[in-house]
């Protein structure tokens, strides 16, 4: 029996530490973002299919507890981004508004570009919840030209 080596790949060369540095901020940033988007779009979602978005709603979909639902719409106010009004729920801003719907089209385009690339219809809807947030303005003009074509 012979028994060949394992030869492990020679280590990957550093990126200069500003280049690297860069991309873990965008990848900071674009988590801390991901978040208040997430919450604008469903509450956008909810109003629009019931007219109501309260905290409790919105945490059971999340599976948050009702405290870090409450935190995260304090967020959102304080970015200008939604109200509430007591006993009333939650409701957006024309800023608000204007993000949901810009979140909703980079979802809609990211799951197109992964359909297009052979990703089943659930398993797009999956993974463009994590990477609608990450994704440059850049790359989304890119695969939306890609699916003009």
């Amino acid at each position: 029996m012979i028994k060949r080596a394992i030869v492990e790949p020679p280590p990957a060369e550093l990126p200069v530490e500003a280049v690297q540095a860069r991309r873990f901020e965008k990848a900071r940033s674009a988590q801390a973002a991901a978040v208040l988007e997430d919450y604008v779009e469903l509450i956008d979602d909810l109003l629009a299919s019931g007219g109501e978005a309260r905290p409790t709603d919105i945490a059971h979909r999340f599976g948050v507890t009702h405290a870090t639902a409450i935190k995260t719409i304090a967020r959102l106010k304080r970015e200008g981004l939604a109200t509430s009004k007591l006993y009333r729920g939650v409701f957006l801003t024309p800023e608000g508004h204007g993000l949901a719907d810009r979140v909703r089209s980079r979802h809609r385009l990211v799951v197109d570009i992964l359909r297009a690339v052979g990703v089943p219809e659930q398993c797009a809807e999956l993974d463009a919840e994590g990477i609608e947030h990450h994704v440059s303005d850049v790359a989304l003009a890119a695969f939306a030209r890609f699916l003009k074509r």
